[in-house]
């Protein structure tokens, strides 16, 4: 079965996925770097470090869903429109082997692209000396937010210092 092909609504979906991957704490703090976009795809990777690892050593589920989540999710923000946004509304992952390796690499793909929800896969795998181990699978709904530009509504013009 071909994957299917999409035409991005935003002729500046490279750029637009870019700047908000650079606008994500959560991807800076844990290092995840974004490899790859294409309409309706996204690749990011995680290097291994010990202080993203659980108790055996292997890379934490929890920092493996986030960057599995952020794959679909770019790889739907991919084909939004302009001076939209996306929002994960849910999310399903499946550890399927220990994440063991010197590196992740979350691939994320769109399923159905809609005007108001968007269904991602994605897969997640552990780069160990050249080789990829299949350690997480997942789906993902997005919401698109139309006319609501990435970054807005965060919340942290309400914390107080």
């Amino acid at each position: 079965m071909t994957a299917p092909t999409y035409e991005p609504k935003n002729p500046a979906f490279a750029e637009q996925v870019r700047s908000s991957f650079e606008r994500q704490p959560f991807m800076t703090l844990i290092g995840a770097e974004l490899t790859e976009i294409a309409p309706g795809r996204c690749e990011i990777q995680l290097p291994y470090r010990p202080d993203l690892a659980q108790q055996h050593g292997f890379i934490h589920g929890g920092a493996l869903g986030g960057v599995i989540d952020s794959a679909m999710g770019y790889a739907g923000y991919s084909l939004a429109p302009a001076g939209a946004s996306v929002l994960t509304v849910e999310y399903k992952i499946n550890l399927v082997a220990p994440a063991d390796g010197e590196r992740i690499i979350a691939r994320g793909r769109v399923v159905r692209a809609g005007r108001t929800l968007t269904v991602t896969r994605g897969d997640a795998y552990a780069l160990k000396a050249g080789v990829e181990t299949l350690c997480a699978t997942a789906q993902q709904t997005l919401m698109i937010l139309a006319d609501t530009p990435d970054g807005c509504g965060s919340g942290m013009e309400n914390l107080s210092h």
